[in-house]
């Protein structure tokens, strides 16, 4: 199978779509899982879950950002650098400033609530929320106040890599065209990106864990800055997509026996091992590649099952691809909301996860049908703007 990189990828669309989708369902969980910290908590937990939870842990943003780097090497040839940075500009931080002083309150507000640090009064809470010089919750304050972009980070992270390439253009594609990288075997590229996320692991993972505030979140950094530059190479490069698609199988039983070892890993089957990690760097080491090795081995998986299975159109797809980013930005809010309106009827936890998933998505259903049909909100939800369209018999009035 070859790829034209003219055409559509209708596979890359999918994989946008389910990549969403797999976050609203992880979301969901962490409403429940026992151990990580999240906005609310339901008295009900569960440790399988997080077993569960760690199988697109590791790669399902990353998923996302790749699919950004091949987004901007296939639209970049027929936009002037100017017009990609308006329209990622637009597109990326206008909904993310509409989230946080708007869609993200919700979250922040039950929060608070559910740890008693507030009183009662959404309106009262929203207007402290949006000033950056309140006391209130100082201890949560960033250096703009209580204002965040919780869920919404991908945003701010994605334009900037998407600046930085823009301005890198000619050269990233003299490159990108060069005989040299098209020389390189797929399985050399993977083996070198398992290495350089060994690498960057090992060097930032510790001293700079992840936060998502976008400054001095280097480990984030340079985990998905390199994911986000590999798909932007990736999909220039047709012998590394028939590759992955030609051996989809073969990747996905790497990824599964790097999945269960880390899960086995978790549960101490590995005690004498796992007590070297912090004094023996041949350890460490090795904790490193099979974590790259996951890492990896699942997102070119997926990426080699989609390209096999779902390069094809569909309505479903048609409809998804637009309604994408405003169930993004819907998604976390309703999940919050929703649970702390269930959270008293102290339903079966199955049966509260199941209604709490399906008024998600009928939140986001409404959600979306109300925004395609105001035009304003397609600007703040990142979504193109609609022309007008008047009739045969007002344009003969005017």
């Amino acid at each position: 199978m070859t790829y034209n990189n003219n055409e559509r990828h209708y596979d890359i669309d999918w994989l946008r779509t389910l990549a969403f989708g797999v976050l609203i369902l992880y979301h969901v969980g962490m409403y429940y899982v026992t151990d990580w910290g999240w906005h609310i908590k339901s008295e009900e937990t569960s440790t399988i879950l997080q077993d569960i939870m760690i199988l697109t842990n590791p790669w399902r943003m990353s998923l996302l950002f790749f699919i950004g780097g091949i987004a901007l090497a296939l639209v970049q040839p027929r936009y002037s650098s100017w017009h990609l940075a308006k329209s990622r500009t637009t597109r990326l931080l206008i909904p993310l400033l509409f989230g946080m002083f708007v869609i993200v309150v919700p979250q922040i507000y039950y929060e608070a609530l559910s740890q008693s640090l507030i009183k009662p009064g959404y309106l009262n809470f929203w207007s402290s929320y949006i000033n950056p010089n309140t006391e209130l919750l100082r201890d949560h304050h960033t250096i703009i106040g209580l204002l965040t972009w919780n869920h919404l980070w991908f945003l701010p992270y994605l334009w900037v890599y998407s600046l930085i390439f823009i301005l890198l253009k000619a050269p990233l594609n003299s490159l990108a065209n060069s005989k040299l990288l098209k020389k390189i075997p797929a399985t050399l590229a993977l083996s070198m990106a398992v290495l350089a996320l060994t690498f960057v692991w090992l060097m930032l993972r510790q001293d700079y864990p992840p936060t998502n505030a976008l400054i001095n979140d280097w480990y984030n950094h340079g985990k998905y800055l390199l994911v986000f530059t590999l798909g932007y190479f990736f999909v220039l490069q047709r012998s590394w997509w028939t590759f992955v698609i030609d051996k989809r199988l073969t990747l996905l039983v790497v990824a599964i026996l790097a999945y269960v070892f880390i899960i086995a890993d978790r549960h101490d089957s590995f005690t004498v091992l796992a007590s070297q990690f912090e004094t023996n760097l041949l350890v460490k080491l090795f904790y490193g590649i099979i974590l790259s090795i996951n890492h990896w081995a699942w997102l070119f998986c997926v990426v080699g099952f989609a390209g096999f299975y779902l390069n094809r159109p569909s309505p479903i797809l048609s409809y998804a691809t637009k309604a994408i980013l405003p169930w993004y930005i819907l998604h976390q809010t309703l999940i919050i909301v929703f649970a702390w309106w269930l959270k008293p009827l102290l339903l079966n936890p199955l049966l509260e996860a199941m209604l709490l998933l399906a008024m998600t998505i009928f939140g986001c259903l409404i959600g979306y049908e109300v925004i395609r049909r105001v035009n304003i909100l397609h600007l703040l939800c990142g979504m193109k703007a609609v022309k007008k369209k008047y009739s045969m018999q007002l344009r003969l009035q005017s």
